[in-house]
C-alpha cells in the first residue's frame, strides 16, 4: 500500500493546473444511459473513481472508449445489454447509485446495489427512491440491492425534497427527462456539478427550466441524443490547492480557477488574511507576512461552504491565530482527521457537529493515516507546515479524487513523494 511522505520546505511558489471536476464528470457520465447516441465529455480527469464508474456503465453495456490520453471519454449506450448494477462495482463508489434513474427512465427496470464510498455518514438514499416513487416507479429493497420498474414508463409528478441532497436531485432529474409529462423538483441542489448536469442534459434535448435554482420545472420528452460537453474545473481541488500557499506561504497561480464556483470558501479564505487575484488564466492566492486569522465555519449546500472543503481548512486552521469554530451539517463522522491533526500537535476538541480548534505555533511531523478522500489531503497540506516528517498511510483514498497531487505541488516547491509501505 502507498504511502506520501511530506516535508515542510518553506514558502510555495508556481503554477498549479486545476483538473476537471470528478464529482461533475461522474454525473455527466452517468446521462449517456438516457440516449442510444454517443456522448463525448471532455477536460476528464484521469482518477480512480472515473475508472470505477466506467466499469459499472460497461457492465450495463455502454461502451467507453478514452481518447487524448485519456482526457477525452466518448460513451456510447447504443444498447444496453443489462439492467442492474453489481454490489461488488456499486459498493466501490457511491456516485455509481445515480445510474438508477437514467437506466429506469429509459429501460423501465432497473436493479441497483445499495452504494457504498468513503465512510463518512450513514448519506441514505431514502429520497432517491421517494423521488422515483413519485414519478409512479415500484420499488422493493431485497438483499442490499434496490429494484425498481416502472412498466408504463415514469410520469411527471411533484417532488418536494424535505431537505437538499445533490444525489437525489440529480437522479431525479436525470429521471424525470424522459418522463411522461412535467416534473417539478423543489428544495433542488444548486452545486455546480447539479448545473453541469442540467446544462448537459438540455444539450442533449431535454427541457428543463429553473436551472442554478431551488426549484426546477422538466418536461419530459420521448428521446435525447448525444452531444460534445466539457467538464467543469473542480472547485474541491481548487480549494485544496488554494489553501496550499495559505497553510505554509507563498504565492501559488491556480491554472483554470474561477471564483465563482467557490465564493463562499473564497470569502473565508480573504478573512483568514489569504489574498485572491483573478488572472487571465485563473486565481493566483498569497498569503501575507501577519499569517493566517482564525475564521468560523458552518459547512452548507451550494452556495454555502463545501463540507469537502471542511477538513483542508481545519488544516489551515490548525496553526492560525486565535480559536476558529468549524461545524459539519452535511455529514455525520466528518471529523475522523481531527485525531490525525492532534497527533502532530493540533489543539482541537469535536464536540458533536463542532469541532473547536485553537491555533498553535508549529505542527509537528508525525505518522498519520487516512480516513477518507478530504481527509487525506488534509494531512498532507498539514505536513506542508509542519516541522520534521509527515508520513501519510492509505493514502489509496485520495487517487480517487486528487490527479498527480505529488507532482501538482511537487512543482511549486513542496518536498512531497510516495512510497511503498513497507511491511
Amino acid at each position: 500500500m502507498d504511502q506520501i511522505i511530506v516535508r515542510g520546505n518553506g514558502p510555495l511558489k508556481g503554477q498549479i493546473p486545476i483538473s476537471g471536476a470528478k464529482n461533475t464528470c461522474l454525473k455527466l457520465m452517468t446521462a449517456s444511459l438516457l440516449t442510444d447516441e454517443p456522448l463525448t465529455l471532455t477536460n476528464v480527469p484521469r482518477l480512480v473513481d472515473i475508472e470505477t464508474l466506467s466499469q459499472v456503465l460497461e457492465s450495463l453495456g455502454v461502451e467507453v472508449a478514452r481518447l487524448a490520453a485519456g482526457r477525452v471519454m466518448v460513451l456510447s449506450g447504443r444498447q444496453l445489454t443489462s439492467r442492474r448494477a453489481d454490489y461488488d462495482l456499486v459498493r466501490k463508489l457511491r456516485a455509481s447509485f445515480n445510474v438508477l434513474g437514467p437506466l429506469l427512465a429509459r429501460e423501465h427496470e432497473a436493479i441497483v446495489s445499495l452504494p457504498g464510498g468513503c465512510a463518512i455518514g450513514a448519506r441514505k438514499v431514502d429520497l432517491h427512491i421517494q423521488a422515483l416513487e413519485a414519478m409512479g416507479a415500484e420499488i422493493e429493497l431485497e438483499a442490499g440491492y434496490v429494484h425498481a420498474v416502472a412498466p408504463g414508463g415514469l410520469k411527471g409528478a411533484r417532488i418536494d425534497f424535505p431537505f437538499v441532497s445533490v444525489g437525489a436531485t440529480e437522479n431525479a432529474m436525470a429521471a424525470a427527462v424522459l418522463a411522461k409529462g412535467e416534473t417539478i423538483i423543489t428544495n433542488a441542489a444548486q452545486e455546480p456539478d447539479t448545473v453541469a448536469l442540467a446544462d448537459c442534459l438540455v444539450a442533449m434535448g431535454a427541457k428543463i427550466e429553473g436551472i442554478g435554482t431551488r426549484e426546477l420545472r422538466i418536461e419530459g420528452v420521448d428521446r435525447l441524443h448525444g452531444t460534445t460537453h466539457e467538464v467543469i474545473p473542480d472547485r474541491i481541488e481548487l480549494g485544496t490547492f488554494m489553501i496550499a500557499p495559505a497553510v505554509c506561504g507563498g504565492e501559488v497561480e491556480l491554472i483554470g480557477g474561477r471564483r465563482d464556483l467557490a465564493e463562499a470558501f473564497c470569502e473565508k479564505l480573504e478573512a483568514a488574511g489569504v489574498t485572491i487575484t483573478e488572472t487571465e488564466t485563473g486565481l493566483k492566492v498569497a498569503r501575507g507576512n501577519a499569517g493566517i486569522d482564525a475564521v468560523d465555519v458552518t459547512t452548507a449546500p451550494f452556495p454555502g461552504f463545501p463540507t469537502d472543503l471542511q477538513a483542508q481548512f481545519m488544516a489551515l486552521m490548525c496553526t492560525a491565530k486565535g480559536t476558529s469554530r468549524l461545524e459539519e451539517t452535511i455529514f455525520e463522522n466528518r471529523f475522523m482527521h481531527a485525531p490525525e491533526l492532534i497527533r502532530m500537535g493540533a489543539e482541537i476538541d469535536v464536540q458533536g457537529g463542532v469541532a473547536t480548534v485553537t491555533g498553535v505555533e508549529k505542527l509537528k511531523g508525525a505518522p498519520v493515516m487516512a480516513t477518507d478522500l478530504r481527509a487525506s489531503v488534509s494531512l498532507i497540506l498539514a505536513g506542508l507546515a509542519a516541522e520534521g516528517e509527515t508520513v501519510v498511510s492509505r493514502v489509496y483514498h485520495l487517487d480517487r479524487g486528487y490527479e498527480r497531487i505529488e507532482e501538482k505541488l511537487g512543482a511549486v516547491g513542496a518536498d512531497i513523494r510516495r512510497t511503498r509501505e513497507h511491511g
